[in-house]
């Protein structure tokens, strides 16, 4: 998303326990982390499709050009700020026509994804949205990132109806079919756990209270194959011109980075992998 983020989550994989991240193709910065993906081709990063962008000052707009895709525009001519937004103005053709456009970028660039996934959950705003996503995927063979078995957690967290996730679970069941591996949950709490203000300015006071959380979170997981999103970023001074969000995306970064943490995922018997293990295991069994 940022150079900042960039710097955050090389930090959290290289030095900490993090073993994943995607990235923002329409973003400023992507030049600068493919460069580095391209001298450490072992790294597992996938693809954010972003369908939005958010912020006030740091905007984006979509790589398909905006005469292809107006539906998604604003009338600045970048992505729409909010979800809502695009469910209103956009068509399910210019959704697919956008993250096509995206994973062509990376390709390009000589970047080959090992997943998919949804910036600010886009992609699963609507039936046809995720229709297109998961069409996407199977159709390039690109894992995508879908809660489609116990989905525990997710249905707790986004307090889903039995019927929803029944559809998920089929998709699922279709993705598997498809050659492509299946997540058995999806934890997407991390970015609600707000830092005190009293501590906001205290690196180890926020890596306290961050590495606690994430301790019970993974206490919480049940058995299978659960993705944790988290927004690992070391804010520069120029961050908080685009987000006020620093203190809880440097507490992803402090949280991942500490023994503790490390430590706890060795004591509740946490296996960690990764996308490209995934579809390496599931070309296994075709």
């Amino acid at each position: 998303m940022s150079f900042d983020s960039n710097e955050g989550t090389i930090a959290a994989i290289t030095k900490g326990v993090a073993n994943s991240c995607s990235v923002m193709m329409p973003c400023p910065w992507v030049p600068a982390f493919v460069h580095y993906w391209q001298e450490h081709k072992n790294l597992d990063a996938g693809l954010h499709l972003t369908l939005t962008s958010e912020w006030k000052d740091y905007r984006w707009v979509p790589l398909a050009g905006k005469t292809e895709v107006l539906g998604l525009t604003d009338t600045e001519g970048n992505l729409w700020r909010g979800v809502a937004d695009v469910v209103k103005h956009a068509s399910a053709d210019e959704v697919e026509k956008e993250i096509r456009a995206q994973i062509d970028r990376a390709v390009t660039m000589g970047f080959i994804p090992t997943h998919l996934d949804s910036h600010m959950g886009t992609l699963f705003a609507t039936p046809a949205f995720l229709e297109r996503y998961v069409k996407v995927g199977i159709e390039k063979q690109i894992p995508v990132m879908l809660p489609g078995g116990h989905n525990t957690l997710i249905q707790s967290e986004m307090k889903s109806p039995d019927s929803q996730v029944q559809q998920l679970r089929q998709i699922g069941k279709m993705l598997w079919s498809a050659g492509l591996p299946v997540l058995d949950d999806l934890h997407n709490e991390s970015y609600d756990w707000k830092i005190p203000d009293n501590i906001s300015n205290d690196d180890k006071k926020i890596q306290a209270f961050k590495t606690e959380k994430y301790i019970l979170a993974i206490k919480s997981l049940k058995p299978g194959v659960t993705m944790m999103i988290m927004h690992c970023t070391a804010p520069t001074s120029v961050f908080p011109y685009i987000s006020n969000s620093g203190p809880v995306r440097k507490g992803d970064l402090l949280a991942m980075t500490d023994p503790i943490f490390k430590a706890a995922l060795k004591k509740e018997g946490i296996i960690l992998t990764t996308w490209r293990e995934l579809k390496e295991r599931r070309d296994k069994l075709k």
